[in-house]
């Protein structure tokens, strides 16, 4: 019951207090806009660079997390795939790519990261901080990628790849990592005003993305399909986890601690960026949207049974 009292109850609160905020009138659609800017341009870069600048290389590249984390969305993205085939009917690729994005692309940054830190203290959100970069390298990327080819016909191999590259590398939650790692590799030591900025900033990140997820929450109806949000929502809290675990307690070696981190992950709800993509693309919105509400809410539930169950906190 520590785990919940102690790691779920603040963190589910704070996105309820950026609910109640949207919900009484008190913030609106521009606040809940501005926040979530702030959050992804300005608090959360500065934590995943200094985290993983400070991090021996050996921990930022812990591969049999990477393997059984990347490993557990790949199969729960199988599963989605013919899911969405054989029981959904889709015929559209790229219905089927936005479909199988949503039921895997955990909210690993808004969500993942403040959770580790109230778990594990601030030391312990690397794992958060690699899961972030793993997944939007190769599921935003593979999506991008997808929905390019599948919207322009005449776009070539190169022309695609360079587009998803550019899409990529614009992105502050893939280049502040990826610099971190760089500069852990120098060895170099952060000047300690540089890492008092830094520090001042990350601390902004946890309770300003929380508060900016329940926020955004607000006004968002479950407008989709509910078989279909019923089946992400399965696959999303239930399969993915459920993948996770057996290849991180079963079939790769490592710490309990990132084992356990691992499952976690992958059981978040879904994450805000499958909306962004959607709404770029045009496709799949309102489903998309619809399980980020769903997911969510249920995640309460799942997720707070997870951490009693792995003795987190």
């Amino acid at each position: 019951m520590d785990a919940l009292i102690n790691v779920a109850f603040p963190v589910f609160a704070i996105v309820l207090t950026g609910y109640l905020a949207g919900h009484l009138g008190v913030l609106g659609e521009v606040s809940a806009a501005a926040l979530n800017r702030f959050v992804y341009y300005f608090a959360l870069p500065p934590l995943l660079f200094v985290f993983t600048a400070r991090a021996p290389i050996t921990e930022i590249l812990h591969w049999p997390f990477i393997f059984a984390f990347v490993g557990g969305t790949a199969l729960t993205l199988l599963l989605a795939l013919l899911v969405s085939r054989l029981f959904l009917q889709h015929r559209d690729r790229a219905e089927l790519s936005l479909f199988s994005l949503t039921a895997v692309f955990a909210n690993t940054a808004y969500m993942g990261i403040p959770l580790f830190a109230t778990a594990f203290g601030a030391e312990g959100t690397l794992p958060a901080i690699i899961a972030t970069l793993a997944a939007n390298t190769v599921l935003i990327g593979g999506a991008i990628g997808v929905l390019e080819t599948v919207q322009t016909t005449n776009a070539s191999f190169y022309r695609t790849t360079v587009h998803v590259a550019r899409t990529l590398l614009r992105n502050p939650l893939m280049i502040a990592p990826f610099l971190g790692a760089m500069y852990s590799l120098s060895t170099l030591a952060i000047p300690k005003p540089v890492g008092n900025f830094l520090d001042l900033m990350a601390a902004a990140a946890g309770p300003a993305a929380l508060f900016a997820l329940g926020l955004s929450l607000f006004g968002r109806k479950l407008l989709g399909d509910v078989k279909e949000v019923a089946w992400l929502t399965v696959l999303k809290l239930i399969v993915h986890p459920a993948m996770t675990y057996l290849l991180a307690m079963y079939v790769f070696e490592m710490e309990p601690a990132w084992s356990k981190s691992a499952v976690i992950l992958a059981a978040l709800p879904a994450g805000a960026l499958v909306f962004v993509v959607a709404q770029q693309y045009d496709v799949y919105v309102k489903r998309a949207s619809s399980a980020i509400v769903a997911t969510t809410a249920l995640s309460v539930l799942t997720v707070s049974f997870l951490l009693i169950w792995l003795q987190v906190g």
